[in-house]
């Protein structure tokens, strides 16, 4: 695979310590990452029919061309009828939708980033009546929603499995086919795999619950179908986490032991990188040590991860929305983990949101120049 260089910014500080460690190139399967900068995906709902325009085209082009090494979209809906809930949020499949994808990449490569879309299918997060297609119900592992109740939905059947499955590994193909670096599967925050992964979602009493193990089967199979239509070399990426949406205290593990276990059949369906998703980066994961998520997961895997949780901002996760605790770029612990390589990148959200040109200004030192976060970002693509 080749590999654009990334984009050229002043090396006026080339020595300073967050340039030495940010700037170093990580591969992820056969893939060079020019640095070790992500932007995290994060759902803008400025698609139209779920189409990407040039809006969003300028959107992801300008941060790479600000020095961000990998860009994950926003989540993109895969093509299955109950995969979401909003006609503006970008799609995965479509001749007009694939069209503004294939314009993004190439536009991210030109700036001298590399880009993978985050696919997605919300599960039972999904309200029926709901665009893009209303009649579709909300589906799920028990058709249990993440706060319990059983809500409008219903649990999945074989065929919906089977369904779902082929609809990952399509839009995968069609990532490849169009120019994507790789692929991101969203596993995270209370969503349809994630569903399957948690014990108080998963009540099936068949091949895909119960054991840790057995609630792993079906995101392993959809790996597995992604990594069938992909090449050998093509990055295949899970994001996953503890905490869900509407349950900011849930854990699909208490130990080590119990994470291997859920991570090893992901591992062997073919996950090449990890994305541990948590709401505050520097906190420990489990108790007797200070790895965090992401670090738990490359010693359990041995796989590439990314962290990601408030980087760039202080406070928690809530906080920051508020727009209260905004840093400028305290990023020492998170040089000190990178250098004990706890973890190999890390995906920044937020401050990316507030400011294209944060990655720029942190490789060359110029933390001065940092905008504090604020949540009137949220409402614009043209910042």
């Amino acid at each position: 695979m080749t590999v654009i260089p990334s984009a050229t910014v002043s090396t006026t500080a080339a020595t300073s310590r967050a340039a030495e460690i940010l700037s170093r190139p990580v591969a992820l399967n056969g893939l060079t990452v020019p640095n070790r900068i992500a932007m995290a995906p994060m759902t803008r709902m400025f698609s139209p029919g779920g189409v990407p325009g040039e809006d969003v085209r300028e959107y992801y082009a300008s941060r790479a061309a600000s020095g961000v090494g990998l860009i994950v979209t926003e989540g993109t809906y895969i093509g299955h009828d109950s995969a979401g809930q909003s006609d503006r949020v970008p799609r995965f499949h479509g001749e007009e939708q694939l069209a503004g994808w294939e314009r993004v990449a190439a536009s991210v490569h030109e700036a001298g980033g590399t880009i993978v879309p985050q696919l997605w299918h919300i599960g039972m997060v999904r309200s029926q009546g709901e665009p893009p297609y209303a009649d579709a119900p909300a589906i799920g592992p028990s058709g249990i929603r993440v706060d319990g109740t059983e809500g409008t939905g219903r649990a999945m059947t074989r065929t919906d499995l089977d369904a779902v499955i082929e609809a990952f590994a399509e839009a995968a193909a069609q990532a490849q086919r169009i120019g994507f670096d790789g692929v991101e599967l969203h596993g995270a925050h209370g969503y349809l795999l994630d569903q399957f992964l948690w014990e108080r979602t998963n009540r099936r009493t068949d091949a895909y619950g119960g054991s840790a193990v057995d609630r792993t089967k079906f995101a392993a199979e959809v790996v597995a179908a992604v990594r069938e239509r992909v090449r050998a070399d093509f990055p295949v990426i899970f994001r996953y986490s503890q905490w869900k949406q509407e349950a900011y205290d849930g854990r699909l593990a208490q130990s080590p032991q119990e994470l291997e276990a859920i991570l090893a059949p992901l591992v062997a369906a073919g996950v090449d990188v990890f994305h541990a998703s948590t709401r505050r980066y520097w906190i420990p994961e489990f108790e007797g040590s200070d790895l965090n998520l992401a670090g738990w997961t490359k010693k359990l895997t041995g796989r590439p991860t990314i962290t990601v949780g408030s980087v760039g901002l202080d406070g928690d996760f809530l906080r920051a929305f508020a727009g209260e605790g905004a840093s400028l770029g305290d990023i020492d612990n998170l040089l000190d983990r990178m250098e004990r390589e706890e973890f190999d990148m890390v995906a920044v959200g937020r401050a990316l949101l507030q400011d294209p040109r944060w990655a720029a200004k942190v490789l060359t030192d110029r933390f001065d120049e940092l905008k504090p976060y604020d949540p009137a970002a949220l409402g614009s693509l043209s910042r």
